[in-house]
């Protein structure tokens, strides 16, 4: 029972259900749950990129495995580098012994330069120097000045040390971009230990984090979100939704705001639309819309709202000046972590996200599009810890409609396509790992899969499930198989580096929404053809085809399986479940095969989100917008199309028809066509 009886409008894009088998909270006879113990059987590597959620243990995973470097692997020293001074904490002081473990975490405190008084260059770079010097085992310091320490006394002077990098998202391959300038540098000298840290399932929203040269020499310890949740004691189900409002937000946040659910709220950059350009009177807003103001508690600084029905909410502004330091430090308080009505309402603007840990909270919820998802996960992940009596969770965007009056209309449309972008890339994340596995007559069932009641039958499509790995192992007909060790690596690890690609391109998310006349094929085959191409070009062609199988089939099997899981509710059945879903589509199919996977438009079931969430008249609006700015046949479009058509008569023995009933068949033959034209005009070089 809540007490606002509006709350929850917001249409939850995907609703997940987990199995709480306590798998990742239990730890083994060394102290470490399943994402660490997975770390530290590879900790004699020199590169190791750890990839898991927020919650996962992270930071205590690198307390493990730099220890082991610094008694038994001859390293001299290790030093933490994490983007912020807050994020310093989490690598304090560990008695790891008391758990099962040979040696205790410890960092002298003149050490810590998070800590230290005074910004990131002058005083604290000279501190990192005389650390170097010394006999100490730990330094924790910021990206920063870490950075100017590199700058000041080159790479040459890290040489026999750990290097951890928190965060590594922040870490880019832009020749722009310093941090991945220095990490370069250290491995092609190839005299330091590595390790890399990011809660983040894509290397970035544009740039790689890394060269892909670079990136192949590290050695990858992946965690799901799904093993993550799966193996929580408490949290059962998360939501991730977005709602369209009109008018100012404050007189809408209510209407997905619960004030008896533990929420931090993000309100919007002061450089975004949805902002008021007054970010101390929006907060001040929020509060009045919570309830009658009693004023500030003396001990906290948090401010008392008395809500209707007597209960008063503590509510942390974080985002004025004035109050700041003070809310700071009381969020920092012990009482965080041991008492749920401690605090119940965070506001925020650039604070409270990645490294923010807050187990109580059960919902985010974020004004306004933040420009990168990489801050979408990581503001999810405030979300996603698991703790007594939590059993639901939710992230929520809140933007604003397109409204017919705006002059900035088209940049309104952008902010919606992110936002769905956004969706549909955290629905690839929150699934289990798909593996596909080529359907033929010779397939049989894998050692430790279960295949559900009827086991393993030739005669259908399987679907084989390892709930301890965090595995779904599904056969699909005429599926292109890996050839090299990196697109096998790719399909394994990357896929959904390959899908955040694929959904943030504008002209595919576009294409996919809104225009009715679309070949599916247009999208799965050409756009995530050429996609896959120039993020992958040292890739044979057969590769790159597997690669993009793969990717599609991940995207599209979610989408159905999303589909199959809310039919129930528009019903006012029960929801069964993303996982269900899979197993239903599979099954409603009998055998899936490549070919029917191609012919999904992967942005069908967003569409029907966005047609639930929004007027029909912004929608409207949207739409025209799009199909305003749509264009004919470029001459790459029609390159790769004329691929395809090559490809189409080799298997078919005739060439595609202009006349033909099947919609692909027919673009084939006119992307052909226009290739012919193209060329005969000089166009290709």
């Amino acid at each position: 029972m809540t007490d606002n009886p509006t709350a929850q409008r917001a249409v939850p894009s995907v609703s997940v259900t987990y199995a709480r088998n306590g798998a990742s909270t239990r730890a083994n006879a060394l102290g470490m749950r399943p994402m660490q113990e997975r770390a530290y059987e590879k900790r004699g590597e020199q590169y190791l990129l750890i990839k898991s959620p927020p919650a996962s243990g992270k930071s205590r995973a690198l307390m493990f495995v730099a220890l082991d470097k610094l008694e038994n692997q001859g390293i001299k020293q290790a030093l933490i580098v994490v983007p912020e001074k807050s994020i310093g904490a989490s690598f304090d002081d560990e008695p790891l012994s008391q758990y099962g473990f040979w040696a205790d975490w410890h960092v002298e405190p003149k050490w810590n330069l998070c800590n230290a008084p005074g910004n990131d260059n002058g005083g604290k770079v000279r501190s990192l120097a005389a650390f170097l010097e010394s006999d100490d085992k730990v330094l924790v310091c910021t990206h920063a000045t870490f950075r100017f320490a590199v700058d000041a006394y080159g790479v040459e002077a890290f040489d026999g040390r750990l290097i951890a990098v928190d965060e590594f998202h922040h870490v880019s391959a832009n020749p722009d971009n310093k941090l991945g300038q220095h990490l370069g540098q250290f491995i092609e000298r190839g005299k330091t230990h590595i390790v890399a840290m990011t809660g983040s399932y894509f290397r970035g929203d544009a740039q790689a984090v890394l060269a892909p040269q670079d990136e192949s020499r590290f050695d990858t310890v992946t965690y799901t979100y799904y093993e993550q949740l799966n193996g929580y004691e408490y949290l059962k189900q998360l939501d991730i939704g977005y709602f369209f409002y009109s008018g100012p937000y404050v007189d809408d946040i209510l209407n997905v705001l619960d004030p008896a659910e533990k929420t931090i709220i993000h309100i919007p950059s002061v450089n975004s639309r949805e902002s008021t350009k007054d970010k101390i009177r929006e907060v001040e807003n929020i509060i009045w819309a919570l309830g009658e103001w009693q004023g500030v508690d003396a001990v906290t600084g948090f401010q008392l709202v008395k809500r209707p029905g007597g209960r008063v909410l503590r509510v942390a502004d974080l985002v004025d000046p004035d109050h700041q330091a003070r809310v700071q430090e009381s969020l920092r308080a012990t009482e965080m972590k041991t008492d749920r009505d401690y605090v119940d309402i965070i506001v925020a603007l650039g604070m409270a996200k990645e490294g923010f840990d807050w187990i109580w909270c059960e919902h985010a919820l974020t004004v306004g599009y933040r420009a990168s998802l990489t801050e979408i996960v990581q503001i999810i992940g405030r979300a996603t810890r698991d703790a007594p009596g939590k059993t639901h969770a939710r992230f929520t965007n809140l933007i604003a409609a397109v409204d017919a009056t705006e002059e900035a209309v088209t940049e309104a449309v952008n902010d919606t396509l992110k936002a769905i972008a956004a969706s549909l890339l955290m629905e690839q994340v929150l699934a289990p790992r798909f593996e596909f596995k080529p359907k033929n007559p010779d397939s049989g069932p894998t050692p430790g899969f279960d295949y559900g009641d009827g086991g393993y039958d030739p005669g259908r499509c399987n679907v084989g499930v390892n709930e301890q790995a965090g595995v779904y192992q599904i056969e699909i007909k005429g599926l292109a198989e890996p050839k090299s060790h990196e697109a096998a690596r790719i399909c394994q690890e990357d896929l959904n580096e390959v899908i955040a690609a694929f959904v943030q391109d504008k002209p595919t998310i576009e294409r996919g929404l809104f225009d009715e006349e679309l070949v599916p094929e247009e999208l799965t085959q050409v756009r995530m053809g050429k996609i896959i191409k120039d993020k992958y070009p040292d890739l044979d062609a057969e590769d790159q085809e597997a690669v993009r199988q793969h990717a599609i089939a991940a995207l599209n099997l979610t989408q159905q399986a999303k589909r199959l899981s809310t039919e129930g509710e528009r019903e006012g059945a029960l929801n069964t479940g993303l996982i269900d879903g899979v197993r239903r589509f599979a099954m409603d199919v009998r055998e899936l095969d490549i070919d029917l996977i191609d012919r999904i438009n992967p942005f069908g079931e967003a569409y029907a989100i966005l047609a639930k969430t929004m007027s029909e008249d912004s929608l409207k609006q949207v739409a025209a917008v799009i199909t305003a700015k749509r264009t004919s046949i470029t001459p790459e479009d029609a390159m790769a199309i004329a691929k395809r058509a090559v490809e189409f008569k080799r298997e078919r023995g005739r060439a595609p028809s202009v006349t033909a009933q099947d919609p692909w068949e027919r673009h084939l033959a006119e992307g052909a066509a226009a290739f012919m034209r193209f060329r005969a005009e000089g166009r290709y070089a």
